[in-house]
């Protein structure tokens, strides 16, 4: 096998592994000054192994997949490429994901560990808008900023596999997931089955359109005329735009949006069989906010108001209502006397988002519309306001509001000094029932029902008893109200979720545009054999000041035939993101988004199996097989799955969403993308603060890597502490694990006066002593299940004090330290392929014939580790003299022979008899002449 290994200069030598020869240019003066010349080798490995593609990853099929071996998915979080490039913060999980893929290659694995772009985004277009450039070109040089700096800090990708978002074989299948999502619609079970179905029953378009899982509404939405496009919630700050801090406001729009809501249960209940952070889960399950209640009608005239409650136990206590200020009853029922202050409180509403509308801590505000309904329990008119709290996207858009038991009912009560009347009583508080103390605050727990007349009014009940609530605790009062609000035709029990539909549109031009047409006014799909849609080159991307998308000056474009034009909008960012890690498993296909053996075997594990039986998708969907049928003994295919808490919630639960819908269509084999999640804690600046450019703390990791080498940043970022906590950077930490790396360095190496490295004169063929053997198993094991652990830091303290032991022993075992090179291998690639390479120049039988990652894990001895000799000082005359290493077992005969026959002891005895021998088992021998 030959290798060509390169300097930084011209300078190379074509060598026969493992008898390696290395050309030098002269050392500069820098060079001298380092500990050990990283610079030199860091560079070398790094080109020697991406020329011998050492990472590279055969799928099933391939002529080198071993199909003996099991599977190994381990995944980042991907990047998006902004033109500042890396800091430190972002190689923390990478580094984690590196380390456990070499460690499990080297254990026996098939490791996919792939790294891509999520490269579409409004950044590169504002930029493309400021410059004139295009975004594609931005986006291109982004990359291959990125793509060096990733390289240059040795991380084992399979760069075959790399994705990149806006590439069109990447976007060609996102496009196609569209349509698997336009094609589809959720049955009474919960699954995503074929529009077809529906045709077949023979529905109409409206019908069928109206249960399309992606569909055509008009919503309220975050438009910033400035930026020319809708915002997610999530990129508005304070009623501006993320982005350049532009005013947003709120106006209705013609969307495409994808029915999420329809898995809201699935997407709680099958979060339960995941290995995730239990705050990660519970953050999902609060967003999707699934709730319990019951659905009431109110009369407002001759209109049915509905609102949902999970607390129909409080109706007595609704002194008023409150609809969202742009629901579609406002302008109805308005009074003229009120029209100009609700219109005003409307426009002041507009530019605000959901995060802030819904801020308990900010004030309340809102406007009374002259109008009343009546509460259904006891024809009681309640007057109905508009508040901004309350909106269209939750719920009905509108509420009962029940203040002595709901925290902004009650603020907004006293603000506005409306009646305050609790029917629940705290039954630990009171529990004598006397007099009710009135209300300091919202009594939001639950408790005894107090204050509600009996409702008899033909309630139906096994006892035929009228509907009953004082005194009965509040899950028995729900019950019972519930049951009387269906007797009556007032409401219906019901569950219902905070999760709204995902709003899919963006007025952009970077971005997967739609592979819809419209005709007639009408939507349909474009075939998929005119996939890739590629968007249209334009020379000004600027917003068009109105809603109308950029893609409509692209006229040619737009016209799809003499009857039909294309959709304008584009896909958002999250598009691509949703189910990149599904493409990394065959990035090459052509012919399918994932080939059905490669995602089978990196999803599941099996290298044979039907689609059919595991996913229990439609037939007609999927490729005849005749292999053998295989069940995924989990629910996630991801085994590792590391990136930052910022994309807890949308970017996860989106991408769970699109996966069951190809699960459920058959396409996929696991009803879960990414079975076990971490999430790596911040790095912040030395300062303590959140690396930022306006702080002037951010950390450039090319700038650590020149003075320090790749392999100490690495291996600095994981010794900082446990990888999920939040860390302060510290250069003179940098500095310590570089000190240590130096110390492995000259384990091996030896420096002569002129400058020159050398394989060190200590360095032998010997076997290492028993203490030396018992720490360097301590450390296979430790190291072994720290990383399984992902505690890096732990096993880098280990090979630290194991790097101690071999330094003091006075020969250097070289077969011992070879071990020891393979299990600092995942942490410092560099360092321990160099130091393996040195060796096998001196000791080629000794050393690993090839790169260590391609090395097997070492395997610990329980017996080497087991302790049976103790140091035992002796001295003379109470003065410590020499030491020496006994048997456990050893006698105290046996003991003080050693001791006076010890040739330290005698020279100090200088030939007088020994008047007193002390033995102190395991410890000392005192020796008094």
């Amino acid at each position: 096998m030959f290798a060509l290994f390169i300097n930084h200069g011209s300078n190379f030598r074509l060598g026969t592994w493992p008898h390696l020869a290395f050309f030098r240019a002269p050392m500069s003066s820098e060079q001298q000054r380092k500990a050990f010349p990283f610079s030199e080798f860091e560079p070398k490995w790094q080109d020697v192994w991406e020329a011998k593609k050492a990472f590279r990853t055969p799928n099933p099929g391939d002529a080198d997949f071993d199909a003996s071996k099991p599977k190994y998915f381990v995944l980042d979080m991907f990047p998006y490429p902004s033109g500042a490039g890396l800091h430190v913060g972002h190689p923390e999980g990478y580094t984690a994901t590196d380390i456990i893929g070499r460690f499990k290659k080297m254990s026996g694995f098939n490791v996919l560990h792939p790294m891509g772009w999520d490269a579409f985004g409004l950044p590169a277009e504002q930029y493309a808008i400021k410059t004139g450039q295009h975004p594609r070109a931005t986006t291109e040089k982004n990359i291959e900023g990125f793509r060096g700096q990733l390289k240059r800090l040795g991380f084992a990708y399979d760069w075959d596999r790399e994705v990149n978002t806006t590439d069109p074989g990447y976007f060609k299948w996102t496009q196609w997931i569209f349509l698997k999502l336009y094609n589809a619609y959720v049955n009474d079970e919960g699954k995503a089955r074929p529009i077809a179905e529906l045709e077949a029953q023979g529905l109409s378009r409206e019908e069928i359109d109206s249960r399309r899982l992606a569909y055509v509404s008009s919503a309220p939405v975050n438009w910033c005329p400035e930026l020319g496009t809708v915002l997610a919630n999530e990129e508005v700050v304070d009623g501006k735009s993320e982005v350049g801090g532009f005013p947003v406001e709120r106006r209705p729009m013609r969307q495409w949006m994808l029915r999420i809501t329809a898995f809201a249960q699935r997407l709680i209940d099958e979060l339960d069989g995941l290995d995730w952070p239990e705050s990660i889960r519970l953050l999902q399950r609060n967003w999707i906010g699934r709730s319990e209640g019951a659905h009431v009608t109110f009369k407002v005239g001759d209109t049915d108001v509905t609102v949902f409650t999970t607390r129909p136990d409080t109706l007595f206590g609704a002194t008023y209502m409150v609809l969202a200020p742009e629901h579609p009853l406002v302008p109805q029922i308005t009074t003229p006397e009120q029209l100009a202050a609700v219109e005003a409180y409307q426009k002041s509403v507009a530019s605000k988002s959901d995060l802030e509308r819904t801020e308990l801590a900010k004030e309340k505000t809102g406007v009374f519309t002259g109008a009343f309904a009546i509460n259904p329990v006891n024809n009681e008119q309640i007057p109905i306001w508009i508040a901004d709290y309350v909106m269209m996207g939750y719920g009905t858009g509108a509420i009962m509001a029940v203040p002595a038991h709901d925290e902004r009912d009650f603020e907004f009560a006293k603000k506005f000094d409306l009646p305050i009347k609790q029917v629940v009583i705290s039954a630990v508080t009171n529990p004598g029932g006397g007099a009710i103390p009135e209300l300091e605050e919202a009594f939001c727990e639950e408790g005894i029902a107090i204050s509600s007349p009996t409702l008899g009014w033909g309630l139906k009940d096994i006892h035929a008893n009228p509907c009953v609530l004082n005194d009965l605790p509040t899950p028995e009062a729900k019950k019972k109200i519930t049951i009387w609000l269906e007797e009556k035709g007032l409401g219906k029990g019901t569950t219902n979720f905070k999760l709204r539909d995902w709003l899919f549109s963006r007025q952009r031009y970077w971005g997967e545009p739609f592979p819809i047409v419209w005709e007639d006014g009408n939507h349909r799909c474009i075939p998929e054999s005119e996939l890739p849609l590629l968007p249209p080159d334009l020379a000004d991307f600027k917003p068009t000041g109105t809603p109308e998308p950029p893609l409509s000056k692209a006229t040619d474009w737009v016209r799809y035939s003499e009857t039909a034009t294309r959709e304008l909008n584009t896909m958002p960012q999250w598009a691509g993101s949703c189910w990149y890690y599904l493409r990394y498993c065959d990035a090459q296909n052509s012919e399918r988004f994932v080939g059905e053996d490669a995602e089978r075997y990196w999803m599941t594990g099996s290298v044979s199996g039907s689609k059919s039986q595991v996913s229990g998708g439609s037939e007609a969907n999927l490729e005849t097989s005749n292999l053998k049928l295989e069940t995924a003994p989990r629910p996630g295919g991801v085994d590792l799955y590391v990136g930052g808490t910022e994309h807890a919630v949308l970017h996860l639960l989106y991408a769970r969403f699109w996966h069951k819908v190809l699960f459920d269509l058959g396409y996929v084999s696991t009803p879960e993308p990414f079975q076990r999640l971490v999430n790596q804690g911040l790095i912040m600046g030395e300062d303590g603060q959140k690396m930022s450019k306006s702080r002037g703390n951010v950390v450039n990791p090319d700038d650590v890597v020149a003075e320090y080498g790749a392999d100490a940043l690495r291996l600095y970022e994981m010794f900082m502490g446990p990888l999920e906590q939040v860390k302060p950077w510290s250069m003179k930490g940098v500095e310590g694990v570089y000190r240590f790396l130096a110390r492995v360095w000259r384990l091996v190496m030896e420096q002569s006066e002129e400058g020159e490295w050398s394989v060190s004169k200590a360095l032998q063929d010997v076997p290492a002593n028993k203490q030396l053997t018992k720490v360097l198993h301590e450390t296979i094991k430790k190291c072994g299940e720290d990383i399984e652990k992902l505690s890096f830091n732990t096993a880098i303290s280990q090979m630290m004090v194991c790097t101690n032991a071999f330094t003091g022993a006075e020969a250097k075992p070289a077969a011992a330290i070879v071990t020891f090179l393979k299990v600092l291998s995942p942490f410092a690639p560099h360092l321990a392929d160099e130091l393996n390479a040195r060796i096998a120049s001196k000791f080629p039988a000794l050393a690993h014939p090839g790169l260590l990652s391609d090395a097997t894990w070492p395997a610990y001895d329980p017996a080497a580790m087991i302790e049976d000799e103790v140091e035992v000082v002796f001295q003379v005359n109470g003065k410590l003299r020499d030491k020496v290493r006994v048997p456990i077992a050893a006698t105290k005969e046996e003991i003080e022979a050693l001791a006076l026959g010890s040739a330290r002891v005698q020279e100090f005895m200088e030939g007088k008899p020994a008047k007193k021998v002390i033995v102190v088992p395991g410890k000392l021998v005192n020796v008094v002449v």
